[in-house]
């Protein structure tokens, strides 16, 4: 299936949960949040959050800096 994560596409499993599609941008998993088509996925749920063809994921990361 197809999803889009941070607006590339990516062919991924179906299945693919939103902890693995973070994977596939960072290992960094403090200081990110996790949208999938405009609603925020806690962190809590990311293992249990199965995606679906052409979701639309975006993976933020904080950056500290000044």
């Amino acid at each position: 299936m197809i999803v889009s994560i941070n607006g590339a596409a990516h062919e991924v499993a179906d299945g693919i949960t939103v902890a693995q599609a973070v994977r596939i941008l960072t290992a960094v998993t403090t200081g990110v949040a996790v949208a999938v088509n405009d609603e925020v996925v806690t962190r809590g749920a990311w293992d249990s959050t199965a995606l679906r063809d052409r979701d639309r994921v975006e993976v933020l990361t904080a950056v500290q800096g000044g």
